[in-house]
């Protein structure tokens, strides 16, 4: 061969190396470009998805709080009054310490007029000084005009006994948000901190719920400022609603910022050289409230919203990137630019990226199903425990009917007797020698009388007596008395069974029957009404009709609407089945079926007109 060819050939071997260089080189290049974006947008997904977990127990958390006050507020519109005593064995009943640890304060703010309020502080004075709280003598302040919202209950009232008297009013942003929740029956929040509770890195905000007066209708902004009594707060430490939410997290060293941007869609930024409203930010003290926020390419950071209530809160999570890595991932770009001229390994190193994506995202699926499913458990066991509540009170509002019916009868009604007794003698005897002084005990004696009828039909509002016959004759009683009153015709249709139940299971179908004719009368524009109470092997049924205009759309569920809601928990807590039928135009039916083998009741055929054993009231 020739010297030139040799020189060629190795000049070509030569180039071919170098192309070889830099196609390697480029390609390499290329594959840790892309590896580099795969890695940050797969960290950056893990990392979002486990905010969104923060995300979602921050709002279970919020939930759980307004539950927490929407219980209070129905203390309130079920009692009337509300003693400190009930109030104070309510919240401890709570265990808020133990379940709710953010609360610090839960509180109610009683409504009071100008004229009012001399004998409000009289009043507070009196129960301060019978050792119901301590502190200074209660005096409300600072004071307000025309009208005011004083802090009357507060749990727990040590070291709160400076917030005895304070006047909500006294604030005008406070007086009218107030307003504005008292006519819309809704929940108020704020993003302004209780100056009480914050620090220059701790905040501490309220929620408050207005409440009414029971048994007054609060359909219209109208009637809700008519039976408007008060409202209920509560106080919480942002910080510790936060705590043991980035503990959760498996990534360490991340940052939550929250911060209160407005109120629902009506965001509001900052001003300018305004800073924003933080509510928390996990690194801060009080030595350094206001850290510069996250920024940078070094750091991931999602941005989520957290609804308080109506409130926008902004959850900002950051986290700096090499902190999210694990393994491999860190030193995976330059492995796969080493390895981007060898095919196989740069198909292993993708069949790898890609079954370690695959088995994390079914990993993260699992844990986010699981704690979906724990919420939602805990969420059902929170609704158990709220309608067991709601059943204790009704009980005890039952049983305080019932003692305060009977102690009317056994004390004011035998001393009515007794006087009504006085009086007809003295007429008797005065006939005829004293005519004037006969006219006098003869006005007294009609008096007499028609007090005695003011206290029967007091004690039948109470508790109707006739329940002591039973639940047939307490129907009939009821209907004829809705006939009497409403003038429209109902009939009663039953079979020849007397049913003898429970009074706790006789009392809740007659006060179902009670609601069902009241919305009847107010509502339907009916003018008949056939009210079916039946016997069906084990069960009680029980089926109220009417020809009315029929249930309005979007009428049931809304705010301040708790009859048929009331009636489906009754319903509930015996154990039976619930059923509302509506036709515009047409009528409306609702069927309620019992079965009265829970309650350990009997069922007895007795002949017609034979009657129930059982104490009558005298004056009845």
């Amino acid at each position: 061969m020739p010297p030139w060819f040799h020189r060629q050939q190795a000049y070509t071997k030569h180039q071919a190396v170098w192309y070889g260089a830099l196609f390697s080189a480029v390609t390499g290049l290329l594959f840790y470009l892309g590896a580099t974006k795969f890695i940050e947008g797969d960290i950056r997904e893990r990392f979002t998805n486990h905010a969104r977990t923060s995300q979602n127990t921050i709002n279970a958390r919020i939930k759980s709080y307004t539950d927490v006050l929407r219980g209070t507020a129905s203390l309130f519109s079920t009692i009337e009054p509300v003693t400190r005593e009930q109030f104070h064995d309510y919240v401890q009943g709570l265990n808020v310490r133990q379940n709710f640890p953010a609360i610090e304060t839960i509180n109610y703010a009683q409504y009071v007029r100008q004229e009012d309020l001399p004998a409000l502080e009289r009043r507070m004075r009196a129960e301060q000084q019978a050792g119901s709280f301590g502190g200074a003598p209660f005096k409300v302040s600072p004071i307000a005009e025309p009208d005011h919202s004083i802090i009357t209950f507060i749990e727990p009232d040590v070291p709160w006994y400076g917030a005895f008297g304070f006047d909500l009013h006294s604030n005008p942003y406070v007086r009218a948000t107030i307003a504005a929740s008292r006519d819309s029956a809704s929940l108020m929040t704020s993003g302004t901190r209780i100056v009480a509770m914050s620090t220059p890195s701790q905040t501490g905000l309220g929620m408050r719920l207005p409440t009414y007066r029971p048994g007054m209708p609060i359909a219209t902004v109208e009637q809700r400022r008519a039976a408007y009594i008060g409202s209920v707060g509560i106080a919480f430490s942002v910080p510790k609603l936060i705590k043991g939410v980035l503990d959760e997290m498996p990534v360490d060293s991340v940052r939550l910022t929250l911060v209160d941007i407005g109120q629902g869609t009506k965001v509001v930024p900052p001003r300018a050289g305004q800073p924003p409203n933080v509510l928390f930010d996990s690194i801060a003290t009080d030595a350094r409230p206001r850290p510069a926020l996250a920024s940078g390419n070094d750091v991931v950071i999602v941005k989520l919203p957290v609804d308080y209530n109506g409130r926008i809160w902004e959850a900002t999570f950051s986290a700096r990137k090499e902190a999210l890595y694990s393994g491999i991932e860190q030193h995976f770009p330059l492995l796969a630019m080493a390895a981007g001229s060898v095919s196989a390994i740069l198909i292993y190193a993708l069949l790898y990226t890609l079954t370690t994506a695959r088995i994390n995202a079914l990993q993260l699926a699992r844990d986010m199903t699981k704690e979906l499913r724990e919420s939602q458990a805990k969420l059902q066991q929170s609704h158990e425990s709220l309608r067991r509540l709601a059943a204790h009170a009704e009980n005890i509002k039952e049983s305080e009917r019932k003692r305060i019916a009977r102690e009317i009868h056994d004390d004011l009604g035998q001393n009515l007797l007794a006087l009504r007794i006085d009086a007809d003698m003295l007429a008797s005897r005065t006939r005829e020698r004293h005519p004037r002084l006969h006219e006098r005990a003869r006005a007294t004696l009609l008096q007499i009388d028609a007090i005695i009828k003011s206290v029967r039909q007091i004690i039948n509002d109470l508790r109707p007596n006739v329940l002591d016959l039973g639940l047939n004759a307490a129907v009939d009683w009821q209907i004829s008395e809705f006939r009497r009153l409403t003038g429209i015709s109902c009939q009663l249709v039953e079979n020849e069974h007397d049913v003898d139940i429970s009074d706790h299971c006789a009392t809740a179908l007659f006060r179902i029957l009670q609601e069902s004719l009241s919305n009847i009368s107010r509502h339907a524009h009916a003018d008949q009404v056939r009210v079916e109470l039946n016997v069906d092997g084990g069960q009680i049924c029980m089926k109220v009709c009417d020809n009315g205009v029929g249930l309005v759309r979007d009428g049931v569920g809304k705010p301040g609407s708790f009859g048929l809601v009331g009636i489906e928990e009754r319903v509930h807590l015996l154990g039976g089945t619930f059923n509302l039928s509506s036709n515009g135009g047409t009528g409306t039916c609702i069927s309620v079926t019992v079965p009265f083998a829970n309650e350990n009741s009997a069922l007895r055929v007795r002949p017609v007109g034979q009657m129930h054993g059982s104490d009558h009231f005298i004056i009845a």
